[in-house]
């Protein structure tokens, strides 16, 4: 059976997201930002906790783990990398490995560039990927720790995966990503759709996320830093790719 993906509303503009096997009964949380919040909709759906495996170490993405773990017993799964700077892990894992989750194939991928040590969960056979603050709806994270070509090389890593996989990103940033958007690329009818939809969705307090790969490919901005139009549109025709996605980083940095 396939697994059900709860989206939760956590904090002000933060998603976590529950994985749920119906077969099973087993349910994996990813990333935690409000503990009490994330507790009270296990209790309300009838679902024990057994995993939470986490992103990266910032604080919106790890506070209360401790907390879900006295209550449930979850196991937490996380980043070598980053286990330092992370609550106790009982898995660490690098990325390129795998793990399995009620007969399901979990893919860990480097994800470096909002932070360094950042990875992302990746179930083929669901079609998703949790991509927390690396690629998200119409942007990517911030560079916190990684340079311009270690998130450049994430993204090109998770656009080379199947366009219909669905993209579990970390936050509700969404409306500015699409006003900054428009000043890259203001022609790209794809786009003007995507913020017409946007714009309908926040009004009615609808969440943006998740969003597709397909939908990211044809509209983010940072997916589409190597294309020729984008270059000239940054008068900077002929340079490198990732030369490209640095200037737009910059770019939206000042927005």
């Amino acid at each position: 059976m396939p697994l059900e993906i709860v989206t939760l509303a956590t904090r002000s503009d933060n998603y976590n997201f529950l994985v749920h096997d119906e077969a099973t009964g087993r349910t994996a949380l990813v990333d935690s930002a409000d503990p009490q919040a994330i507790l009270d909709a296990l209790k309300t759906r009838g679902w024990d906790l057994h995993e939470v495996w986490l992103t990266h170490h910032h604080a919106d993405h790890t506070d209360g783990i401790a907390q879900i773990v006295t209550a449930t017993g979850a196991q937490v799964v996380g980043a070598k990398a980053d286990a330092h700077r992370l609550p106790p892990l009982d898995q660490a894992l690098a990325a390129g490995d795998s793990f399995n989750f009620v007969g399901h194939e979990v893919h860990v991928m480097g994800a470096d560039g909002h932070t360094l040590g950042h990875i992302a969960f990746h179930i083929p056979d669901s079609r998703a990927l949790f991509s927390a603050d690396s690629l998200m709806a119409l942007g990517c994270g911030r560079l916190f720790e990684g340079t311009p070509a270690q998130m450049w090389e994430t993204l090109t890593r998770f656009a080379a995966l199947p366009s219909d996989t669905v993209i579990y990103s970390g936050h509700e940033y969404t409306a500015a990503n699409a006003r900054f958007a428009q000043t890259i690329e203001p022609e790209n009818s794809d786009l003007a759709d995507r913020v017409a939809a946007i714009t309908a969705a926040r009004a009615k307090g609808v969440p943006t996320v998740p969003s597709t790969l397909a939908e990211e490919l044809a509209t983010n901005p940072f997916l589409r830093a190597h294309l020729p139009h984008i270059k000239d549109l940054l008068d900077m025709s002929g340079a490198q790719d990732v030369d490209a996605f640095t200037e737009i980083r910059a770019r939206k940095d000042r927005f």
